[in-house]
């Protein structure tokens, strides 16, 4: 790996950590997410709507996961510090404002519960002496936000249906975020395959541009009236046709938890 690639491997750790801190800001007891990315679940499932009663908070921290549940993964609750409040975020295109809203958390909907945690893949060893392997090495793993919101009757169905339909609107010719004060733009959205639950959608999202292009993940699964959201990226990843895989075994995980 040569000095400029780990330059440009740096740059991209920034931009993304710089992301990942915003996005931590949307998933505690105190707001909720319904978001996610591509279709992949059941084809009838929005069309056919169960009455639910949703899970309180304290229902969906017993249900969220803990550390140990996901192999070579560190696990840890998001707190108050990580909330963030509706005015913080705007989204230049008012049809965007649900998947942008997904990335930072923002609640969306009148969710009864909430639970949060951040999902970080443990270093991959490397027993190379040399120090631009060894970095590179620390910096490919993947970080997640998780965060399970509960609704109401055929609420969650309407969030998964509001997120689909704002990734279809805004797939392409991209859009800009804004978390307080600080700007990110989202230049492309690729639907993704996905399984999980009873719904499930995935995006491959792309953000920045020029030389500070990375990929992230978006993934939203319901589960009868929880909506678990994934929001990931790999700091090892840049440019527009970098790619990493989805953190399966996290949301494998989560799901199985929701029953």
């Amino acid at each position: 790996m040569r000095a400029t690639a780990v330059r440009r491997t740096a740059l991209a750790a920034a931009v993304a950590s710089l992301t990942l801190l915003a996005t931590a800001c949307g998933g505690s007891d105190s707001d909720a997410k319904g978001d996610g990315g591509t279709s992949g679940a059941k084809d009838d499932a929005s069309a056919k709507p169960a009455a639910v009663k949703a899970l309180s908070s304290a229902e969906l921290e017993k249900a969220s996961l803990e550390q140990g549940d996901v192999a070579g993964h560190k696990i840890s609750k998001t707190g108050p510090e990580d909330i963030a409040q509706p005015g913080d975020v705007t989204v230049d295109k008012k049809e965007c404002e649900p998947i942008g809203f997904a990335f930072y958390g923002v609640k969306r909907g009148t969710p009864v519960g909430n639970a949060g945690r951040k999902v970080v893949e443990e270093p991959k060893k490397d027993e190379s002496a040399d120090p631009e392997d060894l970095l590179a090495g620390m910096l490919d793993m993947t970080s997640s936000l998780v965060t399970l919101a509960s609704y109401d009757g055929d609420g969650a169905v309407k969030n998964m249906a509001e997120l689909r339909e704002s990734a279809a609107k805004c797939a392409t010719g991209g859009f800009t975020l804004s978390m307080k004060g600080s700007k990110q733009k989202v230049t492309k959205l690729t639907e993704e395959k996905v399984t999980g639950g009873e719904e499930a959608l995935a995006w491959r999202v792309q953000m920045g541009e020029g030389d500070e292009v990375a990929p992230f993940k978006l993934v939203s699964v319901r589960q009868g009236g929880t909506v678990a959201t994934f929001f990931s990226f790999n700091l090892a990843k840049t440019g527009a046709d970098a790619d990493f895989e989805r953190p399966t075994s996290v949301i494998d995980a989560q799901v199985a938890k929701l029953g």
